[in-house]
């Protein structure tokens, strides 16, 4: 009954004078508005250079660059400049190891020494612990110790020096699968079984794999090489002055890190992962599968959105799936995210899948993680109704069972419709018919036009505009093949 009573206060939602809700704001119509909190951000922060993108249905609609790219030559901020991105390239090895699972050449759940033969004399912590798995890994619950400290200055590890690393094994802080540890150490891990399973170098392979396939022409691990006018330099904030970060080359730890891109790149990365919502009918147009792309979520603790700049506790459920945590925010909905921090360089995404819309900015400050206003910036934007939600279709299943409910509110009698066998149990046919006799009485004529709105492909809710007030109801289908409901209520209300 809770989702029917919610309707009812959306039955007194106020209307504009013509009697529609007015429409929300375009996307478009408020970002550059938004400009001013990422400027200030920015000086706060002591962040030389910023570059921030919004990307709505799979199209960067929105690119901003502020301030500089390097303090020397003082070139701004371009869509066009190159930024590492740390953490945010963890993404594209989980995707590069779903990718390998989806051909069939690994398995999520095989232990991981399977395909990193260094790791089976490994020395576990306890004579009861499991073998680390892959999806151990991806998940971060290998037993590692955190290690962003540590793990961010391995960037430039040779593959010899790794795979001596590997051969060594590590202490751990827990047993595999126990709790959630960060671990930089297990997503490098991750790309040396890109490298043996993939059968190409880590960085070649995801270059091939999936850049390449996406147009990201501009985005790679070696930051030394190509044209150097477009690089973003990273820089520390230190004793009232910014001081130059030393370049890293690339290396074994590229596969938790290295990766470096531009907004325009990135964008299209952006778009293909929103791509992947809502499930549906059609071809596949990425180099991943959209089934496979909505694994990224899968993966549980509990966190609170901090009391800061404005923003109100709230409390939020979220889990770490695969390189992506996953929050359920109460003012966002589901929120998709991840940052970046390393020497030089702090970046931020943020993705509301079922809204089909993303933010991300870059900056090249140490762990200066654009985070609080990528998280203004959605919230804006949803608080003025231009991020709805999609719209979820409506089931050819879901529209028989919003026809049924008509049919039992005209001839006032529940049993006009096909009822799953608990209905009448939890109320009887003769208690139905008197609900839905006092319901038409406080509600008067009602034409019925308006549309059922899908929760799912089995369940819907309506409201209907009467002589004398308002109904709201709800139907869901129970879970067989023939059409049978298992909720079908209605409740009137008077203006």
């Amino acid at each position: 009954m809770t989702r029917l009573l919610a309707l009812l206060a959306l039955v007194a939602a106020p209307v504009s004078a013509a009697g529609q809700t007015p429409p929300p704001p375009p996307v478009e119509a408020r970002i550059a508005a938004l400009e001013p909190v990422f400027a200030a951000w920015m000086e706060a922060q002591h962040v030389p250079g910023l570059v921030w993108g919004v990307v709505k249905d799979g199209r960067l609609v929105f690119v901003r660059g502020l301030g500089v790219q390097d303090l020397d030559t003082r070139r701004p901020v371009t869509a066009d400049s190159r930024f590492r991105i740390a953490s945010m390239s963890k993404a594209f090895t989980a995707m590069a190891i779903l990718k390998l699972a989806d051909a069939g050449r690994l398995s999520l759940e095989a232990p991981a020494e399977r395909y990193v033969p260094e790791m089976k004399g490994w020395r576990y912590p306890t004579s009861d612990s499991r073998r680390i798995t892959v999806a151990d890994l991806l998940h971060h619950d290998a037993g590692f110790v955190e290690d962003n400290p540590w793990g961010d200055r391995q960037q430039p590890l040779g593959e010899a020096a790794f795979t001596a690393m590997l051969r060594a094994g590590v202490p751990f802080a827990n047993g595999p699968g126990v709790t959630m540890e960060y671990s930089n150490f297990g997503y490098a891990t991750l790309g040396r079984i890109v490298s043996n399973v993939g059968g190409a170098p880590y960085q070649q392979w995801i270059g091939r794999q999936i850049l390449t396939p996406l147009g990201m022409t501009a985005t790679g691990y070696d930051v030394l090489a190509g044209d150097q006018t477009q690089r973003a330099l990273g820089y520390r904030w230190q004793d009232g002055g910014w001081v130059r970060e030393p370049d890293m080359a690339d290396g074994a730890f590229g596969a938790m890190g290295g990766l470096q891109t531009t907004a325009r790149d990135y964008a299209r990365w952006v778009g293909f992962l929103l791509s992947a919502w809502p499930a549906r009918d059609g071809a596949e147009m990425g180099p991943v599968g959209r089934a496979t792309v909505r694994r990224i979520v899968e993966g549980g603790f509990v966190t609170a959105r901090d009391r800061a700049a404005g923003l109100e506790p709230c409390r939020q459920a979220a889990s770490y799936g695969m390189a992506w945590f996953t929050i359920n925010d109460c003012d966002l909905g589901r929120v998709v995210t991840h940052t970046g921090g390393y020497p030089g360089f702090g970046s931020v995404v943020m993705l509301l899948p079922d809204a089909g819309i993303g933010i991300f900015a870059f900056a090249n400050r140490t762990y200066a993680a654009p985070t609080l206003p990528v998280m203004q910036a959605l919230l804006a934007l949803r608080r003025e109704g231009a991020t709805p939600d999609r719209a979820v279709p409506v089931s050819t299943g879901l529209a028989a069972a919003y026809d049924a409910a008509r049919t039992a509110w005209r001839a006032g009698d529940a049993e006009r419709a096909p009822l799953a066998g608990n209905v009448l149990l939890d109320r009887n046919a003769a208690r139905r018919r008197a609900e839905i006799a006092a319901a038409k009485a406080d509600a008067g004529d009602c034409p019925m036009t308006e549309p059922v709105i899908p929760v799912s492909a089995m369940e819907g809710y309506f409201i209907w505009t009467c002589a004398k007030g308002k109904v709201a109801g709800r139907v869901q289908r129970a879970p067989t093949p023939v059409l049978s409901l298992q909720v079908l209520d209605f409740r009137a209300s008077q203006p």
